[in-house]
């Protein structure tokens, strides 16, 4: 775990405070340790400030399911070998599907149209992750890209490869990656964008399944936060939550404590959202 104040060259974005505030990543892990302790399971998190470089990682070598999460992989791999203005019809009514509604008959039928997991290897390899496997085969009536194993450094990996002009995507495949993750129906909204201030513009993509094996939930969510200055890519991942309440609890309490950390003492307003306490569970 730790905070990377070295800003990288190829992800200047908008610009940048002249002195963004220091993340203080022994702190900030406190700080998580005490909000999660009264929850149990598994939770691992990454913020990257696009602008500066900034970079804070909880739990950094945990894998865990991506659950939906792996709807945004599945259709940055589609668009690496088809662009979106090449797309069929079907294809292009797929992708929003999957995204906006995170429709799984949708999600499954694109993850064939890539080469089910050796394909998603492949897309993977060129963007850089090294921690994201997938099992072959079908997994409960669909197939196995739902318990995808991968960290959130690799997701928030990923997010950088929709954001910043040095990627595998296009700027215009990027562009409608992102689109499709903006308006997401508004049930599906919760996650990171707890973390938002009032004026952010958020994009992201959520994750949820029920373990068949103990009943337990595997939560997520992922994305990019944009506000004036920075461009933050986050990833939280949870699992083995008693109930589905309880890992989004997980998943935006410490999005909102991850995000405060980055922003120092500048305050802005979230939206307001009741955390659910631990004995909820």
């Amino acid at each position: 775990m730790g905070a990377h104040p070295a800003p990288s060259s190829g992800d200047a974005g908008a610009a940048a405070p002249e002195s963004p505030p220091r993340v203080r990543a022994a702190r900030l892990t406190r700080t998580l340790d005490r909000f999660l302790s009264g929850y149990g399971g598994r939770v691992t998190a990454a913020v990257r400030d696009l602008a500066t470089g900034r970079f804070y990682d909880y739990h950094r070598d945990l894998r865990l399911p991506t659950a939906s999460g792996a709807k945004v992989n599945i259709l940055m791999a589609v668009l690496l070998g088809t662009p979106w203005r090449r797309l069929d019809e079907r294809g292009r009514a797929d992708a929003g599907r999957m995204i906006r509604f995170s429709d799984n008959a949708a999600a499954d039928r694109l993850y064939e149209r890539i080469g089910l997991e050796s394909g998603l290897a492949r897309a993977n390899r060129r963007f850089g992750l090294r921690s994201t496997f997938t099992p072959p085969g079908r997994c409960v009536d669909l197939y196995c890209w739902g318990i995808t194993q991968t960290t959130a450094r690799d997701q928030v990996r990923l997010v950088r490869a929709l954001a910043r002009s040095r990627s595998p995507l296009a700027a215009r495949e990027r562009g409608q990656v992102l689109r499709l993750m903006a308006n997401v129906v508004p049930r599906q909204r919760w996650g990171i964008s707890a973390a938002a201030c009032e004026h952010s513009r958020v994009s992201l993509k959520n994750g949820w399944l029920r373990h068949v094996s103990d009943g337990r939930w595997a939560v997520v969510s992922i994305g990019l936060i944009r506000e004036v200055g920075h461009r933050y890519a986050v990833a939280v991942l949870t699992e083995d939550s008693l109930t589905m309440g309880a890992g989004v609890a997980e998943v935006e309490g410490t999005a909102r404590r991850i995000l405060a950390a980055f922003r120092g003492g500048r305050r802005c307003t979230v939206d307001e959202y009741q955390e659910v306490p631990p004995t909820s569970r």
